[in-house]
């Protein structure tokens, strides 16, 4: 391990992260303390725009959301936290990394890449053409603080070549693509997950309006959204709705809408039994995957009978949110140990 090499890694991107935390306390540029000049700071926010006027989906709210998920990653603390728990970091190599990402959420292909960074890779990135712009911009930003990065990231705008490993997220359809395509090297193979809630009777009216936080949050389209509820035997829905209310705002938002109306027209013509607020539609079903704007839900009556179930579907969960799993409100925040799948990307790279 280059030592000296990670500190200045390490140091960069903690300048990244204080850059990026005072562009979203600013809207115009508030001098050179943020580490960047003016004429950087516009560019990056303009990158900021476009993304959410090509991919409606990408408000400026969640953009602005994720940018302070990596903001809080970027402390030292963390970074050291993370890193630390690694016995060697190859600041060497020299093999190059296909990187094929999702485009569901902001930036959700950038933690691979930042592992790719930290081990000392080349990568070759397949963007989505949903979410194109902003791991570029973010990119263009690290780069003034650690100029080698632009020798190592490279985007990709044809078919991909010359490449060592490979990285790739996408849906269970387009995995069977890239076990085509790629199973021949070493590989990480991402494909559909969803997250689950467990409440009980004892479970707070604060901890449920942070529960709304992990179903609403980037309108629950990533894998880490909470899209089933588990919930005690005689537990009054009313108190779900009631939490959701601070999202109420939901309904200026048309994408979502359109999905929530389309979503409660098919359940009416089919005469499926559920319940609505005029933003979000819960259903009982014991299915673990909904489409956009509904909420599977389910009773239990045995909190080990259903430890037991929940471990059978395992391979598709991301996420536990409540009782015996993590802190409501806390899905959408993930640190940066918290490898997508429980596959640590960091010891793949450094096995390869």
């Amino acid at each position: 391990m280059n030592l000296n090499n990670l500190l200045e890694q390490k140091s960069a991107l903690i300048q990244l992260g204080k850059a990026l935390d005072l562009f979203i306390e600013n809207n115009n540029w508030p001098g050179y303390e943020c580490g960047i000049g003016e004429q950087e700071f516009l560019t990056f926010k303009l990158a900021v725009k476009k993304a959410s006027v090509v991919n409606p989906w990408f408000s400026d709210e969640m953009i602005r959301s994720s940018l302070k998920a990596w903001c809080d990653n970027f402390s030292e603390e963390n970074l050291n936290k993370w890193l630390g728990s690694y016995s060697s970091l190859n600041s060497t190599n020299h093999k190059t990394v296909l990187i094929i990402c999702a485009g569901n959420l902001p930036m959700v292909g950038w933690h691979d890449i930042l592992c790719c960074f930290i081990s000392g890779y080349s990568v070759k990135v397949k963007l989505s053409s949903d979410d194109d712009i902003l791991i570029p911009a973010i990119v263009s930003l690290l780069q003034l603080f650690y100029p080698e990065i632009k020798d190592r990231v490279h985007f990709l705008k044809s078919k991909p070549e010359n490449y060592d490993l490979v990285i790739a997220t996408g849906s269970s359809n387009s995995n069977r693509y890239f076990d085509y395509y790629f199973g021949g090297l070493p590989h990480i193979f991402r494909n559909n997950r969803t997250s689950i809630a467990v409440l009980d009777h004892s479970t707070t009216k604060t901890e449920l309006e942070k529960l709304a936080d992990d179903i609403f949050q980037y309108y629950g389209l990533g894998c880490r959204s909470v899209t089933k509820l588990y919930l005690p035997e005689g537990y009054d829905l009313d108190k779900l709705f009631k939490s959701v209310f601070k999202y109420k705002n939901v309904v200026n938002h048309n994408k979502y809408m359109n999905n929530y109306d389309y979503n409660r027209s098919i359940y009416l013509l089919q005469t499926i039994k559920f319940l609505d607020n005029g933003f979000l539609i819960l259903k009982e079903n014991e299915d673990l995957f909904t489409p956009v704007s509904v909420v599977n839900y389910e009773f239990y009556k045995d909190l080990d009978n259903l430890d037991s179930k929940i471990k059978l579907n395992s391979s598709a969960i991301q996420c536990r949110v409540g009782v015996g799993g993590i802190p409501f409100g806390s899905a959408q925040k993930p640190n940066l140990w918290d490898y997508a799948d429980g596959v640590d990307t960091i010891k793949f790279l450094n096995e390869n």
